[in-house]
Protein backbone atom coordinates (compact mmCIF):
# COMPACT_ATOMS: atom_id res chain seq x y z
CA UNK A 1 0.00 0.00 0.00
CA UNK A 2 1.00 3.48 -0.87
CA UNK A 3 2.12 5.67 1.93
CA UNK A 4 -0.23 8.67 1.80
CA UNK A 5 2.53 10.93 3.68
CA UNK A 6 5.07 11.84 0.85
CA UNK A 7 7.63 12.76 3.32
CA UNK A 8 10.47 10.72 4.91
CA UNK A 9 9.87 8.81 8.37
CA UNK A 10 13.01 10.87 9.94
CA UNK A 11 11.56 14.11 8.29
CA UNK A 12 7.76 13.51 9.62
CA UNK A 13 9.42 12.55 12.90
CA UNK A 14 11.36 15.80 12.88
CA UNK A 15 8.39 18.07 12.44
CA UNK A 16 6.32 15.96 14.71
CA UNK A 17 9.04 16.32 17.90
CA UNK A 18 9.19 20.06 17.17
CA UNK A 19 5.69 20.74 17.44
CA UNK A 20 5.69 19.16 20.69
CA UNK A 21 8.31 21.44 21.75
CA UNK A 22 6.76 23.85 20.36
CA UNK A 23 3.71 23.28 21.89
CA UNK A 24 5.13 22.79 25.57
CA UNK A 25 6.88 25.98 25.28
CA UNK A 26 3.19 27.90 24.53
CA UNK A 27 1.69 25.64 27.64
CA UNK A 28 4.78 27.38 30.02
CA UNK A 29 4.19 30.88 28.53
CA UNK A 30 0.41 30.54 29.34
CA UNK A 31 1.17 28.78 32.56
CA UNK A 32 3.60 31.71 33.82
CA UNK A 33 1.42 34.42 32.10
CA UNK A 34 -1.66 33.31 34.49
CA UNK A 35 0.77 33.12 37.78
CA UNK A 36 1.56 36.68 36.68
CA UNK A 37 -1.81 38.32 36.99
CA UNK A 38 -3.11 39.86 40.29
CA UNK A 39 -6.19 37.85 40.72
CA UNK A 40 -4.34 34.63 40.41
CA UNK A 41 -4.84 32.93 43.98
CA UNK A 42 -3.44 29.30 43.20
CA UNK A 43 -6.65 27.89 43.57
CA UNK A 44 -7.62 25.17 41.53
CA UNK A 45 -10.27 27.11 40.21
CA UNK A 46 -7.54 29.61 38.93
CA UNK A 47 -6.22 26.74 37.11
CA UNK A 48 -9.62 25.64 35.63
CA UNK A 49 -8.99 28.80 32.59
CA UNK A 50 -6.39 26.10 31.39
CA UNK A 51 -8.73 23.27 30.49
CA UNK A 52 -9.37 24.30 27.04
CA UNK A 53 -5.92 24.56 26.71
CA UNK A 54 -4.95 21.23 27.35
CA UNK A 55 -8.38 19.44 25.58
CA UNK A 56 -7.39 20.93 22.25
CA UNK A 57 -3.50 19.90 22.99
CA UNK A 58 -5.12 16.13 23.82
CA UNK A 59 -6.84 16.59 20.61
CA UNK A 60 -3.82 17.23 18.62
CA UNK A 61 -1.26 14.84 19.87
CA UNK A 62 -3.57 12.15 20.27
CA UNK A 63 -2.98 9.16 17.54
CA UNK A 64 -5.75 8.32 14.97
CA UNK A 65 -6.27 4.93 16.04
CA UNK A 66 -7.04 6.16 19.08
CA UNK A 67 -10.23 8.36 18.40
CA UNK A 68 -11.13 9.77 14.72
CA UNK A 69 -10.13 13.15 14.32
CA UNK A 70 -13.88 14.66 14.02
CA UNK A 71 -14.45 13.40 17.58
CA UNK A 72 -11.27 14.89 18.63
CA UNK A 73 -11.72 18.68 16.89
CA UNK A 74 -15.81 18.40 17.76
CA UNK A 75 -14.54 17.93 22.10
CA UNK A 76 -11.84 20.77 21.48
CA UNK A 77 -14.28 23.36 19.83
CA UNK A 78 -16.88 22.31 22.73
CA UNK A 79 -14.36 22.74 25.59
CA UNK A 80 -13.22 25.77 24.38
CA UNK A 81 -17.22 27.20 23.40
CA UNK A 82 -17.97 26.23 26.61
CA UNK A 83 -14.73 27.99 28.46
CA UNK A 84 -15.48 30.99 26.34
CA UNK A 85 -19.37 30.88 27.64
CA UNK A 86 -18.25 30.70 31.26
CA UNK A 87 -15.98 33.33 31.17
CA UNK A 88 -17.96 35.50 30.01
CA UNK A 89 -20.86 34.86 32.55
CA UNK A 90 -19.35 33.42 35.52
CA UNK A 91 -15.61 32.66 35.97
CA UNK A 92 -13.89 35.88 37.33
CA UNK A 93 -11.83 37.79 34.88
CA UNK A 94 -7.97 37.39 34.54
CA UNK A 95 -5.74 39.19 32.37
CA UNK A 96 -4.24 36.47 30.59
CA UNK A 97 -7.19 33.92 30.47
CA UNK A 98 -6.42 33.37 26.62
CA UNK A 99 -3.77 31.22 26.12
CA UNK A 100 -2.12 30.86 22.83
CA UNK A 101 -1.89 26.73 23.31
CA UNK A 102 -5.14 26.21 22.64
CA UNK A 103 -5.44 28.85 19.52
CA UNK A 104 -2.63 27.12 18.06
CA UNK A 105 -4.28 23.92 18.54
CA UNK A 106 -7.41 24.70 17.63
CA UNK A 107 -5.89 26.53 13.94
CA UNK A 108 -4.22 23.08 13.75
CA UNK A 109 -7.35 21.19 14.25
CA UNK A 110 -8.80 23.85 11.99
CA UNK A 111 -6.28 22.90 9.05
CA UNK A 112 -6.68 19.37 9.57
CA UNK A 113 -10.58 19.10 9.62
CA UNK A 114 -10.65 21.28 6.32
CA UNK A 115 -8.25 18.66 4.77
CA UNK A 116 -9.16 15.03 5.96
CA UNK A 117 -12.94 15.14 7.46
CA UNK A 118 -15.22 13.51 5.25
CA UNK A 119 -18.63 13.54 4.12
CA UNK A 120 -17.87 17.67 3.17
CA UNK A 121 -20.77 18.23 5.49
CA UNK A 122 -18.83 17.52 8.39
CA UNK A 123 -15.91 18.78 7.56
CA UNK A 124 -18.01 21.88 6.94
CA UNK A 125 -19.59 21.71 10.48
CA UNK A 126 -16.44 21.03 12.13
CA UNK A 127 -14.73 24.04 10.37
CA UNK A 128 -17.40 26.34 11.17
CA UNK A 129 -17.31 25.32 15.21
CA UNK A 130 -13.27 24.97 15.29
CA UNK A 131 -13.38 28.92 13.61
CA UNK A 132 -15.83 30.08 15.68
CA UNK A 133 -13.92 28.69 19.09
CA UNK A 134 -10.79 30.35 17.68
CA UNK A 135 -12.43 33.85 17.28
CA UNK A 136 -14.05 34.13 20.10
CA UNK A 137 -11.01 33.26 22.60
CA UNK A 138 -9.91 36.67 22.67
CA UNK A 139 -13.73 37.65 24.20
CA UNK A 140 -12.00 36.14 27.73
CA UNK A 141 -9.84 39.25 27.90
CA UNK A 142 -10.98 42.15 29.35
CA UNK A 143 -10.30 45.54 27.91
CA UNK A 144 -10.46 46.68 24.02
CA UNK A 145 -7.86 44.70 22.74
CA UNK A 146 -9.96 41.70 22.52
CA UNK A 147 -11.38 43.03 18.92
CA UNK A 148 -7.92 43.03 17.91
CA UNK A 149 -6.75 39.80 18.83
CA UNK A 150 -10.37 38.59 17.13
CA UNK A 151 -9.51 40.19 13.97
CA UNK A 152 -5.89 38.74 13.91
CA UNK A 153 -7.59 35.25 14.63
CA UNK A 154 -10.01 35.56 12.27
CA UNK A 155 -7.46 36.30 9.50
CA UNK A 156 -5.85 33.15 10.85
CA UNK A 157 -8.69 31.03 10.77
CA UNK A 158 -9.30 31.95 6.68
CA UNK A 159 -5.81 30.92 6.88
CA UNK A 160 -5.62 27.72 8.29
CA UNK A 161 -9.38 26.97 6.03
CA UNK A 162 -7.94 28.14 3.38
CA UNK A 163 -4.50 25.91 3.71
CA UNK A 164 -6.73 22.72 4.67
CA UNK A 165 -8.74 23.05 1.39
CA UNK A 166 -5.99 23.34 -0.66
CA UNK A 167 -4.25 20.65 0.51
CA UNK A 168 -7.50 18.37 0.16
CA UNK A 169 -7.40 19.57 -3.49
CA UNK A 170 -4.29 18.30 -3.84
CA UNK A 171 -4.93 14.93 -2.56
CA UNK A 172 -7.85 14.17 -4.32
CA UNK A 173 -5.91 15.25 -7.18
CA UNK A 174 -3.57 12.61 -6.37
CA UNK A 175 -6.04 10.05 -5.97
CA UNK A 176 -7.48 10.81 -9.19
CA UNK A 177 -4.32 10.41 -11.20
CA UNK A 178 -3.58 7.56 -9.05
CA UNK A 179 -7.00 5.87 -10.27
CA UNK A 180 -6.50 6.86 -13.65
CA UNK A 181 -2.46 5.85 -14.38
CA UNK A 182 -4.40 2.47 -12.47
CA UNK A 183 -6.94 2.46 -14.83
CA UNK A 184 -4.14 2.69 -17.53
CA UNK A 185 -1.99 0.19 -16.76
CA UNK A 186 -5.44 -2.03 -16.53
CA UNK A 187 -5.63 -1.37 -20.16
CA UNK A 188 -2.22 -1.99 -21.21
CA UNK A 189 -1.91 -4.88 -19.70
CA UNK A 190 -4.72 -6.07 -21.26
CA UNK A 191 -3.67 -5.13 -24.80
CA UNK A 192 0.00 -6.50 -24.07
CA UNK A 193 -2.30 -9.66 -23.24
CA UNK A 194 -3.51 -9.49 -26.32
CA UNK A 195 -0.50 -8.84 -28.50
CA UNK A 196 1.73 -11.23 -26.84
CA UNK A 197 -0.40 -14.04 -26.28
CA UNK A 198 -3.51 -13.83 -28.81
CA UNK A 199 -0.71 -15.02 -31.63
CA UNK A 200 0.59 -18.01 -30.05
CA UNK A 201 -2.40 -19.16 -28.86
CA UNK A 202 -4.36 -18.54 -32.31
CA UNK A 203 -1.51 -20.84 -33.38
CA UNK A 204 -1.95 -23.20 -30.74
CA UNK A 205 -6.05 -23.95 -31.47
CA UNK A 206 -5.29 -23.76 -35.30
CA UNK A 207 -2.75 -26.71 -35.43
CA UNK A 208 -4.87 -28.92 -32.89
CA UNK A 209 -7.83 -28.36 -34.97
CA UNK A 210 -5.59 -29.61 -38.10
CA UNK A 211 -4.42 -32.73 -35.40
CA UNK A 212 -7.93 -33.96 -35.22
CA UNK A 213 -8.67 -33.49 -38.98
CA UNK A 214 -5.72 -35.90 -40.30
CA UNK A 215 -5.45 -38.21 -37.56
CA UNK A 216 -7.49 -40.45 -39.35
CA UNK A 217 -6.02 -40.20 -42.92
CA UNK A 218 -2.52 -39.21 -41.67
CA UNK A 219 -1.55 -40.26 -38.44
CA UNK A 220 2.10 -39.84 -39.28
CA UNK A 221 1.43 -35.96 -39.58
CA UNK A 222 0.20 -35.55 -35.78
CA UNK A 223 3.84 -35.85 -34.13
CA UNK A 224 4.75 -32.93 -36.22
CA UNK A 225 1.97 -30.88 -35.16
CA UNK A 226 1.98 -31.81 -31.66
CA UNK A 227 5.76 -30.70 -31.66
CA UNK A 228 4.47 -27.68 -33.32
CA UNK A 229 1.48 -26.71 -30.10
CA UNK A 230 4.55 -27.84 -27.71
CA UNK A 231 6.74 -25.09 -29.57
CA UNK A 232 3.92 -22.71 -29.48
CA UNK A 233 3.21 -22.87 -26.21
CA UNK A 234 6.84 -22.52 -24.78
CA UNK A 235 6.53 -19.01 -27.12
CA UNK A 236 3.48 -18.15 -25.06
CA UNK A 237 5.21 -18.72 -21.71
CA UNK A 238 8.14 -16.82 -23.05
CA UNK A 239 5.57 -13.89 -24.01
CA UNK A 240 4.13 -13.95 -20.56
CA UNK A 241 7.80 -14.23 -18.98
CA UNK A 242 8.28 -10.60 -20.95
CA UNK A 243 4.52 -9.04 -20.17
CA UNK A 244 5.81 -9.60 -16.83
CA UNK A 245 8.90 -7.96 -16.76
CA UNK A 246 7.62 -5.32 -18.78
CA UNK A 247 5.28 -4.59 -15.93
CA UNK A 248 7.91 -4.81 -13.16
CA UNK A 249 9.98 -1.98 -15.02
CA UNK A 250 13.32 -3.77 -14.29
CA UNK A 251 15.69 -2.82 -16.61
CA UNK A 252 17.87 -5.81 -16.04
CA UNK A 253 15.53 -8.34 -17.49
CA UNK A 254 15.81 -7.09 -20.71
CA UNK A 255 11.70 -5.78 -21.30
CA UNK A 256 9.65 -5.78 -23.94
CA UNK A 257 10.56 -2.45 -25.85
CA UNK A 258 12.99 -2.72 -29.24
CA UNK A 259 16.40 -1.47 -29.05
CA UNK A 260 17.59 -0.07 -31.90
CA UNK A 261 18.98 -2.80 -34.75
CA UNK A 262 16.43 -5.18 -33.62
CA UNK A 263 13.52 -4.27 -34.85
CA UNK A 264 14.21 -6.14 -38.72
CA UNK A 265 15.35 -9.12 -37.34
CA UNK A 266 12.34 -9.21 -35.23
CA UNK A 267 9.75 -8.97 -37.81
CA UNK A 268 11.60 -11.21 -39.73
CA UNK A 269 11.16 -14.14 -37.57
CA UNK A 270 7.68 -13.24 -37.20
CA UNK A 271 7.06 -13.26 -40.79
CA UNK A 272 9.12 -16.59 -41.43
CA UNK A 273 7.19 -18.31 -38.51
CA UNK A 274 4.06 -17.14 -39.72
CA UNK A 275 5.01 -18.59 -43.02
CA UNK A 276 6.24 -21.56 -42.04
CA UNK A 277 3.02 -22.71 -40.20
CA UNK A 278 0.08 -20.78 -42.08
CA UNK A 279 0.49 -18.98 -45.43
CA UNK A 280 3.44 -17.75 -47.69
CA UNK A 281 4.56 -14.05 -46.54
CA UNK A 282 7.16 -11.97 -47.35
CA UNK A 283 8.74 -9.11 -45.87
CA UNK A 284 9.95 -5.52 -47.46
CA UNK A 285 12.39 -3.53 -45.08
CA UNK A 286 12.84 -0.18 -47.25
CA UNK A 287 17.22 0.27 -46.38
CA UNK A 288 16.29 3.73 -45.57
CA UNK A 289 14.04 2.64 -43.02
CA UNK A 290 16.10 0.30 -41.47
CA UNK A 291 18.71 3.51 -41.03
CA UNK A 292 15.46 5.59 -39.57
CA UNK A 293 15.83 6.60 -35.67
CA UNK A 294 13.02 5.43 -33.78
CA UNK A 295 12.57 5.13 -30.48
CA UNK A 296 12.04 2.11 -28.01
CA UNK A 297 8.14 2.68 -28.23
CA UNK A 298 8.05 3.31 -31.47
CA UNK A 299 9.98 -0.08 -32.84
CA UNK A 300 7.60 -1.88 -30.14
CA UNK A 301 4.58 -0.91 -31.67
CA UNK A 302 5.82 -1.65 -35.04
CA UNK A 303 6.21 -5.17 -34.18
CA UNK A 304 2.87 -4.77 -32.35
CA UNK A 305 1.26 -3.63 -35.46
CA UNK A 306 2.15 -6.68 -37.68
CA UNK A 307 2.18 -9.50 -35.06
CA UNK A 308 -1.87 -8.59 -34.54
CA UNK A 309 -2.17 -7.85 -38.53
CA UNK A 310 -1.16 -11.71 -39.01
CA UNK A 311 -3.00 -12.75 -36.60
CA UNK A 312 -5.84 -11.54 -38.08
CA UNK A 313 -4.72 -13.23 -41.42
CA UNK A 314 -5.08 -16.38 -39.72
CA UNK A 315 -8.02 -15.70 -37.88
CA UNK A 316 -10.25 -13.97 -40.87
CA UNK A 317 -8.34 -15.16 -44.14
CA UNK A 318 -7.14 -18.69 -43.22
CA UNK A 319 -5.42 -20.09 -46.79
CA UNK A 320 -4.53 -17.16 -48.08
CA UNK A 321 -2.48 -17.46 -51.69
CA UNK A 322 0.18 -14.70 -49.74
CA UNK A 323 0.94 -12.07 -47.37
CA UNK A 324 3.11 -9.10 -47.79
CA UNK A 325 4.43 -7.29 -45.40
CA UNK A 326 5.95 -3.85 -46.21
CA UNK A 327 8.19 -1.32 -43.84
CA UNK A 328 9.15 2.23 -45.59
CA UNK A 329 10.16 5.61 -44.88
CA UNK A 330 7.21 7.88 -46.38
CA UNK A 331 6.44 10.96 -43.52
CA UNK A 332 7.10 8.82 -40.86
CA UNK A 333 7.97 5.31 -40.80
CA UNK A 334 4.90 3.58 -42.44
CA UNK A 335 4.01 -0.39 -42.12
CA UNK A 336 1.69 -2.21 -44.34
CA UNK A 337 0.22 -5.62 -44.11
CA UNK A 338 -1.64 -6.80 -47.21
CA UNK A 339 -2.88 -10.06 -47.59
CA UNK A 340 -5.01 -11.77 -50.70
CA UNK A 341 -8.32 -13.13 -50.47
CA UNK A 342 -8.30 -16.63 -49.67
CA UNK A 343 -9.75 -18.98 -52.27
CA UNK A 344 -13.04 -19.11 -52.31
CA UNK A 345 -13.92 -16.17 -50.47
CA UNK A 346 -17.14 -14.90 -51.28
CA UNK A 347 -17.86 -11.63 -52.74
CA UNK A 348 -20.62 -10.74 -50.25
CA UNK A 349 -18.62 -10.76 -47.39
CA UNK A 350 -20.62 -13.77 -45.39
CA UNK A 351 -17.40 -15.48 -44.58
CA UNK A 352 -17.19 -18.24 -41.43
CA UNK A 353 -16.98 -17.34 -38.49
CA UNK A 354 -13.65 -16.51 -37.71
CA UNK A 355 -11.26 -18.81 -34.88
CA UNK A 356 -12.34 -16.75 -31.73
CA UNK A 357 -15.13 -15.27 -32.72
CA UNK A 358 -15.64 -11.68 -33.80
CA UNK A 359 -15.82 -8.41 -32.25
CA UNK A 360 -12.47 -8.45 -30.80
CA UNK A 361 -10.43 -5.52 -29.19
CA UNK A 362 -6.89 -5.97 -31.37
CA UNK A 363 -7.47 -2.98 -33.87
CA UNK A 364 -9.15 -1.14 -30.77
CA UNK A 365 -5.93 -1.67 -28.97
CA UNK A 366 -3.38 -1.21 -31.63
CA UNK A 367 -4.89 2.14 -32.98
CA UNK A 368 -4.79 3.73 -29.13
CA UNK A 369 -1.19 2.13 -28.77
CA UNK A 370 -0.30 3.92 -32.69
CA UNK A 371 -1.94 7.25 -30.91
CA UNK A 372 0.42 6.90 -27.82
CA UNK A 373 3.23 7.50 -29.91
CA UNK A 374 2.30 9.84 -32.10
CA UNK A 375 0.98 7.54 -35.24
CA UNK A 376 -2.08 6.70 -37.10
CA UNK A 377 -3.62 3.34 -38.04
CA UNK A 378 -6.02 2.48 -40.87
CA UNK A 379 -7.62 -1.22 -41.78
CA UNK A 380 -9.70 -1.95 -44.41
CA UNK A 381 -10.78 -4.10 -47.64
CA UNK A 382 -8.03 -3.94 -50.21
CA UNK A 383 -9.01 -3.68 -54.07
CA UNK A 384 -8.17 -6.97 -54.84
CA UNK A 385 -10.56 -8.42 -52.29
CA UNK A 386 -7.97 -8.96 -49.56
CA UNK A 387 -7.15 -6.71 -46.29
CA UNK A 388 -4.62 -3.88 -46.05
CA UNK A 389 -3.71 -2.50 -42.78
CA UNK A 390 -1.34 0.46 -42.88
CA UNK A 391 0.28 2.48 -39.99
CA UNK A 392 2.38 5.78 -39.46
CA UNK A 393 4.78 6.33 -36.97
CA UNK A 394 6.83 9.26 -36.41
CA UNK A 395 10.91 9.40 -36.60
CA UNK A 396 13.75 11.04 -34.92
CA UNK A 397 14.69 12.83 -37.92
CA UNK A 398 14.44 12.72 -41.45
CA UNK A 399 16.98 10.92 -43.36
CA UNK A 400 18.50 12.84 -46.67
CA UNK A 401 19.88 11.11 -49.50
CA UNK A 402 18.26 8.69 -52.29
CA UNK A 403 16.65 5.81 -50.51
CA UNK A 404 18.34 2.44 -51.16
CA UNK A 405 16.70 -0.55 -52.60
CA UNK A 406 14.15 -2.39 -50.90
CA UNK A 407 15.32 -5.18 -48.73
CA UNK A 408 12.90 -8.66 -49.11
CA UNK A 409 12.84 -11.19 -47.29
CA UNK A 410 10.72 -13.83 -48.05
CA UNK A 411 10.03 -16.48 -45.11
CA UNK A 412 8.99 -19.67 -47.11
Amino acid sequence: MDDPNPFPRLTRRAALGTLWTGMGLLWLFDVFSLEATSEFSGSPTDWWVLASAVVAGVAVVMPDGVLALPWRAGAAALASGVMTVLYLTALPELESSWGLLESLCLLLLLARSARETWPPRLAAALCAALALAVVATPLRLSGTSDGFFSFVLTCAAGGAIGLGCYVRGLDARRRRAVADVRQSERLALARELHDFVAHHVTGIVVQAQAARTIRETAPEQVDPLLSGIERAGAETLESMRRLVRVLREDPTEGGSPVRPGELFPELAELVAAFSERDAPATLHFAEDARRAPVDPEVGTSVRHVVQEALTNVRRHAPGAPSVSVRISLEDGLRVSVHNEPPPGHPSSGASAEPLGGRGGLGLVGLAERAEAVGGTLDAGPAEDGGWRLTASFPVREALSGPASGAVSGSAA
